[in-house]
C-alpha cells in the first residue's frame, strides 16, 4: 500500500467517525434556522478576526474577548448550537490527535 492510499483510507475512515457524522449533523441542523444560522456566522466571524489579531499582534484584544464570550454565552442557550460546540470540539480534538500522531512519527525529519 502506498502513502496516498493509506490517506485516502484515513480520510474515508474520518468521514465514517462518529465525531464527524454528529459534528456534520449539528451542522445542518443549525443551518436550517436561518436566525441561529446568522447568529452563528457573526460568532464565526468574530472569534476569526480575533484569532487573526492575536496572531499578527502577540496580544489579545480585551473588548473582542468579551464580546466573543457574551455571544457564546447566549448561542450555548440554544440546544442546537450547544449540540453544535460540542460536536464540534469533539471532531476538532479527533483531527489534533490525528495530527500529533503524524508529527511525531516524523518530528526527527522535522527537527
Amino acid at each position: 500500500m502506498n502513502i496516498y492510499d493509506t490517506a485516502n483510507q484515513l480520510a474515508q475512515e474520518i468521514k465514517q467517525s462518529e465525531e464527524y457524522i454528529n459534528y456534520k449533523m449539528a451542522k445542518q441542523a443549525l443551518n436550517l434556522n436561518a436566525n441561529l444560522k446568522e447568529k452563528m456566522a457573526k460568532f464565526e466571524q468574530i472569534r476569526y478576526e480575533t484569532q487573526l489579531a492575536t496572531m499578527q499582534t502577540g496580544k489579545q484584544d480585551e473588548t473582542k474577548m468579551k464580546e466573543i464570550q457574551e455571544l457564546y454565552t447566549q448561542l450555548i442557550e440554544i440546544n442546537d448550537a450547544k449540540k453544535y460546540f460540542e460536536a464540534e470540539t469533539k471532531f476538532n480534538i479527533v483531527i489534533a490527535d490525528v495530527n500529533k500522531i503524524i508529527g511525531e512519527a516524523i518530528k526527527d525529519v522535522m527537527q
